[in-house]
Parts: structure tokens; sequence; C-alpha cells
């Protein structure tokens, strides 16, 4: 997967570091979410 930054905006790196950002919140919480369940269950 290569990236060509030389073109990118400012909006656009911003855009892409928010996604990024949402991504690695969502999957975290999923698996803090999955291990409290787990947890629970013991």
């Amino acid at each position: 997967m290569l990236v060509r930054i030389v073109g990118m905006t400012g909006l656009e790196i911003f855009f892409i570091g928010l996604l990024v950002a949402a991504t690695l919140v969502i999957g975290w919480f999923s698996v803090f979410v999955v291990y409290r369940l787990y947890k629970g269950q013991r």
C-alpha cells in the first residue's frame, strides 16, 4: 500500500489521522469489552 504524501493537503492529513485515531479507539474499546465480558463470566 503506497501512499503518495507529496500531493496531500493538510486537511487530508488531518482527516486520515482522525480516521486512524478512530480506528485505534474502536479496536481498543472492542478488545476491552470482550476482556471485561470474559472476566465477568469466571
